[in-house]
Formats: C-alpha cells, structure tokens, sequence
C-alpha cells in the first residue's frame, strides 16, 4: 500500500449507519457491515440523498470509537453532501472535522478481501509508520470509479491522526 499525510476539511455525509464491533463482524451471525451495505444499495439509497456532491463516490467511514479499533464503532455508509437540507427519512447526518489523515491507497484486488487486508495491515502498524498516533475521530474508506470492477478494486483507507 502506498501511503502519504494529508490534512483534509471538514467533510458533510448523509447515509445510514449501524453500530457494531471488529468481535461482531468476525462472525457471520453478528456482523452488520455487509447487510448495512446491502440495505445501502439494494434498497437504492444513493439516489434518494439531497445535494449530492460527487454522485456515484461511497464513504465508508467508522466513528464514535468506543475506545479504538477493538471496542464498539459506529459504520456510517453514505455521500458527501453540500448541504443537509431535506433529509430523506431513514438517513442520518455526520460531520468529520477536518484533520490530519494517513491515506492509504491499496493495490488492486477482489472485494472485500482488498479492504479487509488493508485493515489488518493498519491495525498492526505503529504511531511511526502509521506517521502519528491514530485519533479515533473518524476513519474511512472511499469507493470511487477504482472500486467499480469488484474484482479489482482500488481504494483510498484514511486513518484519522492527532495533530
């Protein structure tokens, strides 16, 4: 994975979300991630948000950490947005402050492998190769035209540091 740290502003999201564990989506029966993200675009929710800002670019973003990657989390999946005027029902807003991130871009590989693997690289990192201590504010994964051919996906992994 190739990385660089890059401070980004404040991002405005609308979607869904779920609260969840890394014990609870190691188990099939407990694990909420996949379904949130099929009730995301099964159930075509893209096109029902509002003030759209890159139509078609997904984030994935785990905030409201418990403690860190090991406690409970909520996953947010949604759009960049705007503005949040009329809000659909059923969604939710966020807010990621602006911070400073080490953004990780992956290899191309098959879904959700590509993710998956990139996660356990991070976890096991260090403040110094991570470049910083990590913030638990929010963290994130863009899906953009990379992650179109799920066989071979690319993505941007961001991990919120401290400043």
């Amino acid at each position: 994975m190739q990385k660089i740290i890059t401070i980004l502003p404040e991002i405005k999201l609308v979607g869904i979300t779920a609260r969840t564990s890394l014990a609870s989506e190691m188990n099939l029966a407990t694990a909420k991630i996949g379904a949130t993200v099929q009730k995301y675009f099964h159930g075509n929710h893209p096109e029902k948000i509002n003030n759209r800002k890159n139509p078609g670019v997904t984030y994935c973003i785990y905030t409201n950490y418990e403690s860190d990657f090991t406690g409970e989390y909520t996953y947010f999946i949604g759009e960049e947005v705007y503005s949040f005027g009329d809000l659909p029902e059923g969604f939710e807003t966020l807010v990621i402050p602006g911070q400073r991130y080490a953004k990780f871009t992956t290899e191309s590989g098959a879904m959700p492998a590509v993710c998956i693997g990139a996660w356990q690289k991070i976890w096991t990192m260090t403040a110094a190769e991570l470049g910083g201590e990590r913030a638990y504010v929010a963290d994130f994964e863009v899906y953009d035209e990379r992650a179109l051919d799920h066989q071979n996906t690319i993505l941007d992994v961001f991990v919120g540091l401290l400043a």
